[in-house]
């Protein structure tokens, strides 16, 4: 039984040990992100438009015969 309450023990301290390295993951990605978001011009998120032309998708393609 000293066996089986030793690995209980074990295994909890590894989740807790796991939980805070994701935590501290998090934290530090969310930091990350919110330092680039910060530094973009135009106050543009993560998820910005792809090209500056402004023209409109059906512009670039030749017309068909």
């Amino acid at each position: 039984m000293f066996a089986y309450e030793l690995h209980r023990a074990r295994h909890a301290d590894l989740v807790r040990q796991a939980e805070a390295h994701r935590l501290a993951g998090l934290v530090r990605n969310g930091r990350r992100a919110r330092r680039t978001t910060v530094r973009r011009p135009g106050g543009n998120g993560p998820e910005g438009p792809v090209n500056s032309t402004g023209d409109s998708p059906r512009s670039r393609f030749a017309r068909a015969a």
